[in-house]
């Protein structure tokens, strides 16, 4: 009986003995896998609204990161009182045993119609939660959660026309006026891939707005035409108006380059483009092309953001002295008796006597004054409300960026600076980028015809002074 009872007490002893390393072993993989698994730093979850409104096309844009376990799920969720309705939902496997094991980023932007989440116009609340990959919090991992209370509005502004053109053609002109219920609204002038904007008419008169647009001097329809606005929810009110279009005739122009004009340019050009390579003409065709196009997008850029407020008054003054090429020229530019290129000139050269005098043509602001390209010495003006003059070629600038310039002050002289044969003034009018024809803005019976005249009927301008006849 004593033997039995020793083997059974061994044999227990045994099984203890055995137990404890399991015991420990357990602990350091529980601690090896607590130590690679149960990271305690949460996920950075960013939740962004372009305004503090939810309306029928709003863009959300979710952005998180973990860089520790990896993203496991995100949920976005809206808010109404009892009632919530998942608006996005994502949720990533486990691709692995060692950490990252879900993906360290996740990014989405989405299209939220709110009329289709089924709750009342006023406020809601947006939450998004983030969890990662970690073992932290008993197994359901580490969580991020942000919220945003936004506003519902799902009613789009309202729009009231009161003038808008009759006609237009390719490189000219137009105006619309109209009024807008919501102040807040981006409004304007839909006209094919071109929107125009819109500003307050006057001061006075800030729910009635003024959008000058106009038609790239290479259009050959109109194919669309709306007054447009859209308010800070994302809901658009767009109303179409119909204006005939009048085609234009091509005018056409040819170009000789000698070889003395290469000569005499391709350094000036070299020292701003030193990369350019080739033959005198072939680095002539690299300007006359691409240094161009880049030329052309440098001036769309500085043309779309106008001075809200008007600062021209009145016509557009024209230099003095004689017209060398015309706006919308086709020009074809022959080489050694050969076709080598073709462009469009859009401006108008004007040529007096050698380093004349350059006058602001209105009142407006110093947006460029610069060397650019085939413009050479060019200077921008702003003239508020997207309406912009472009002189250029100058041998001189007298005028800096931010400077208020008065109509007829003296800003710089003529040159023959960039592709400029010879010294004269190219001057350009543009609308919110747009070249067009300088000489309807030159003309005191369009000015006052197509745009103040409309305006004094609507009573938003003073009403012209009538010439007092002498006694």
């Amino acid at each position: 009986m004593r033997r039995k009872h020793s083997t059974r007490f061994g044999t227990q002893r045994r099984k203890r003995g055995l137990l404890l390393p399991l015991l420990i072993l357990l602990a350091v993989i529980g601690g090896i896998v607590w130590f690679f698994f149960s990271e305690t730093e949460n996920p950075d979850a960013r939740l962004s609204v372009k305004s503090k409104y939810l309306g029928t096309d709003s863009t959300l844009a979710i952005d998180v990161i973990d860089n520790k376990s990896g993203v496991k799920s995100v949920e976005l969720k809206a808010i109404q009182g009892d009632s919530e309705q998942v608006i996005y939902n994502k949720e990533y496997p486990r691709t692995g045993y060692h950490n990252p094991v879900g993906p360290k980023k996740h990014s989405v932007r989405f299209q939220v119609d709110s009329k289709k989440l089924g709750f009342n116009e006023g406020p809601v609340t947006l939450q998004l939660t983030v969890l990662d990959f970690s073992l932290n919090g008993w197994f359901q991992g580490n969580k991020t959660v942000v919220t945003k209370d936004l506003i519902i509005d799902t009613e789009a502004p309202k729009i009231q026309v009161l003038h808008v053109e009759n006609y237009i053609s390719p490189g000219l002109s137009g105006i619309a006026v109209f009024k807008v219920s919501d102040l807040e609204s981006t409004s304007g002038v839909q006209l094919n891939d071109n929107f125009f904007k819109a500003y307050p008419v006057t001061k006075n008169s800030k729910d009635i707005f003024i959008a000058y647009f106009a038609l790239p001097y290479n259009a050959v329809n109109i194919r669309e035409m709306s007054i447009t606005t859209t308010d800070l929810a994302g809901n658009t009110t767009r109303v179409p108006f119909a204006t005939s279009f009048k085609a234009v005739r091509k005018q056409k122009d040819t170009i000789n380059i000698p070889e003395s004009f290469l000569n005499l340019k391709i350094p000036e050009f070299q020292q701003y483009y030193p990369t350019m390579k080739g033959s005198n003409l072939d680095r002539y065709i690299y300007i006359n092309n691409t240094i161009r196009k880049q030329n052309s997008q440098k001036i769309k850029e500085i043309c779309t953001s106008s001075v809200s407020d008007r600062l021209w008054t009145g016509v557009f003054l024209r230099m003095h002295g004689t017209d060398k090429a015309n706006f919308a020229d086709y020009r074809s530019y022959v080489y050694e008796e050969q076709v080598v290129d073709h462009q469009v000139h859009l401006g108008i050269d004007i040529a007096s006597v050698k380093h004349d005098n350059v006058t602001a043509a209105n009142t407006g602001r110093v947006k460029w004054a610069d060397y650019l390209g085939i413009y050479g010495y060019m200077i921008i003006l702003d003239h508020g409300q997207g309406i912009y003059s472009l002189y250029s070629h100058l041998s001189q600038i007298n005028v800096r960026p931010g400077d208020t310039i008065q109509k007829g002050m003296l800003i710089g002289l003529t040159g023959s600076t960039g592709m400029a044969g010879g010294d004269h003034l190219h001057f350009s009018m543009l609308i919110n980028g747009i070249f067009v024809n300088p000489r309807e803005w030159w003309d005191n019976n369009w000015v006052q015809n197509n745009i103040e005249g409309p305006l004094r009927k609507l009573r938003l301008i003073p009403p012209k002074a009538e010439k007092q006849q002498a006694p």
